[in-house]
């Protein structure tokens, strides 16, 4: 711990898990906001862009988190496989899901994926999940692993950050959120392959403000690269789309 001018700080160089275990997982669920505005739209999005309920109503929601978009779709009636590495965030899951039919897997997403046996309607990998992933082979071996997995006219959806082009300067510097006790704030380092990302919480505690710093690498993934992946696995683009240096796609079986 450092003292800077009356704010403690503490420095963690931390793995993507040990990241959310130590540090974003503390305050992820106020990070995300409004959690039931959040669900009502996902379940919007679902159903404009005419994903049907189908006869086997199962899915898997890969990065599931706190649970957004498994009790979206568990609302719409599928059956929900909610697959995360985080303990933490599982667990509220858990106490969010109030009876509805959610399974919670805590788990490596690649390795569920790689040993699933069953057959899902849909499979969702929503919030910057694929990025989380070690490189790009390892966001590719995951996208095939999802075809076999997929019944007929099934869907994947995936959404995450477009890193192609890197940001420089103080564009670097991301205002993520701000309330009368936290103030969020996210820098970004461009590397060949990985952007180096340091969430910075400044967090105020007995009307003392604390600072806590830890950073993880992401992948750079290029959406171009992920529909040709979908693509030669067999799978037909319906949707793509891009706000706010966010893509999201949509994959037909």
């Amino acid at each position: 711990q450092l003292e800077l001018k009356g704010v403690k700080s503490d420095l963690y160089k931390m793995s993507v898990k040990e990241h959310y275990d130590n540090h974003l997982g503390n305050f992820y669920a106020w990070m995300v906001g409004n959690f039931e505005e959040k669900v009502e739209d996902f379940q919007l999005f679902i159903t404009e862009h005419g994903i049907k309920l189908s006869a086997g109503k199962k899915a898997i929601d890969l990065g599931a988190g706190h649970g957004v978009q498994s009790v979206a779709l568990a609302n719409l009636g599928y059956e929900v496989t909610a697959v995360d590495f985080s303990r933490q965030l599982l667990d509220e899951l858990e106490a969010r899901k109030e009876g509805l039919p959610i399974n919670v897997v805590q788990s490596d997403i690649v390795e569920y994926m790689t040993g699933h046996n069953g057959i899902v309607d849909l499979i969702v990998c929503w919030g910057d999940t694929l990025t989380h992933l070690e490189n790009n082979p390892k966001i590719e071996q995951l996208l095939t692993s999802c075809y076999p997995s997929l019944a007929d006219n099934g869907h994947i959806i995936l959404s995450f950050r477009d890193y192609t082009v890197a940001l420089k300067g103080d564009q670097r510097f991301i205002p993520v959120k701000n309330t009368d006790d936290r103030i969020l704030t996210c820098v970004l380092e461009f590397q060949e392959k990985k952007v180096r990302v340091t969430d910075l919480l400044n967090e105020k505690i007995n009307g003392h403000w604390r600072q806590k710093i830890s950073h993880y690498y992401k992948t750079r993934v290029n959406p171009k690269d992920i529909s040709r992946t979908l693509e030669k696995c067999g799978l037909n683009i319906i949707y793509h789309g891009g706000h706010n240096r966010v893509t999201t796609i949509i994959a037909r079986k």
